[in-house]
């Protein structure tokens, strides 16, 4: 690799980075509110930390169930109280972090590689990983027609969301395990890797532009009712299945000014969590119903059911498999290797599972500063 390259890496990613910020610029970081709302403050209910408002943020797509269910049921507000919650729906996660950053939100459910960015970019100080929520949910789906086995992935055109996002560099990292060579930068090798919009990809794919995506939910789940066939299943790579899609970041900030706050949101997550394994019927309506409303169309049965089916709520922000997902990165040459201790903070989230009777989770070592 000539020397420069992982500064062009870094540049590239930077721009991939700004890219959905451009979109949002004319009306700020994320969608806001709408009138179908559920953040009722009963009367007389106390504020926390004498905040008027805590500023949730979150993407529009089932791997963030947790915020979408607990903002649908009211679990979210219940506990803040008096305090309003607040939400900001965004496309993608570097325009969740930025707006962790410039203290637009306050709180956030992402994925791994924009957490794992951001937290290195600040020089780690910018933002907590406090807690988890999804684990699961992504998957390589191809057309049947051309594609029917893993090796003869080989030669076509993948779509995967964003270069350097948590399932481009998933899917770099199988492909290097088969033994094939792609530049990560352009994408170009063994395989080519088209970065698309999780929105257009269905229609490339519908098109023939792209052969197959690894994509999270509900595309992979869109992909399969555009005629295309699961050919691999990410969590079939991990051990026990588990790895972490969604965790909870907050500005630590935020933490240290209002840590009263962030123990109800996540006391809210804990318990939205708990409904939602225990009601898992009732709480796939309930986040079709938010996604419905932050998106405008709430998904069909041939899509909603399967890819609800591939996701696992978890409490658990499966730190081990962070470092790894950090570590598959490195190797694909789009980061430099990282020092992660410090990135996750989980003494207030085992406080809160301690109290519902829960096991605590462990950090993996990537608590200490």
């Amino acid at each position: 690799m000539p020397a420069n390259r992982p500064a062009l890496l870094r540049r590239a990613v930077a721009v991939a980075a700004v890219l959905p910020l451009l979109a949002l610029a004319a009306c700020g970081y994320g969608s806001q509110a709408g009138a179908d709302d559920t953040t009722k403050i009963v009367a007389g209910a106390q504020k926390v930390d004498g905040l008027g408002s805590v500023r949730i943020g979150y993407l529009g797509n089932l791997t963030h169930a947790t915020a979408l269910v607990g903002r649908r049921t009211g679990f979210f507000q219940k506990e803040l109280g008096g305090t309003r919650a607040s939400y900001a729906v965004f496309g993608a996660g570097p325009s969740e972090i930025e707006a962790l950053n410039s203290g637009s939100i306050d709180i956030g459910w992402i994925g791994p590689s924009p957490a794992i960015n951001g937290y290195i970019r600040s020089g780690g100080r910018n933002l907590k990983i406090i807690g988890g929520s999804a684990s699961g949910g992504v998957k390589l789906v191809v057309d049947p027609e051309k594609i029917t086995s893993l090796e003869e992935v080989r030669g076509k055109r993948i779509a995967t969301p964003q270069l350097g996002n948590t399932q481009d560099v998933a899917f770099l990292d199988w492909a290097a395990g088969q033994g094939w060579k792609v530049d990560a930068l352009s994408g170009r090798g063994d395989v080519t890797v088209v970065r698309s919009d999780d929105k257009v990809t269905p229609d490339a794919f519908r098109a023939g532009s792209v052969d197959g995506a690894w994509v999270p939910e509900p595309t992979a789940s869109r992909l399969v009712a555009e005629g295309g066939r699961v050919l691999l299943d990410e969590s079939a790579l991990w051990p026990d299945k588990r790895f972490v899609t969604t965790n909870i970041v907050v500005s630590q900030r935020f933490l240290r000014a209002h840590p009263k706050a962030v123990e109800a949101v996540l006391k809210a997550s804990v318990k939205t969590n708990a409904w939602i394994n225990a009601n898992p019927d009732e709480a796939k309506a309930a986040a079709n119903r938010q996604l419905g409303i932050d998106t405008g169309k709430e998904l069909p049965a041939n899509v909603l059911d399967p890819a609800w089916q591939s996701i696992r709520i978890t409490d658990d922000p499966l730190a081990a498999t962070l470092a790894t997902e950090a570590e598959h990165a490195v190797e694909a040459g789009l980061l430099h290797q990282p020092d992660l201790k410090g990135i996750c903070d989980l003494t207030m989230l085992n406080k809160v599972l301690r109290a519902a009777g829960s096991r605590p989770v462990d950090a993996a070592g990537l608590d200490a500063g």
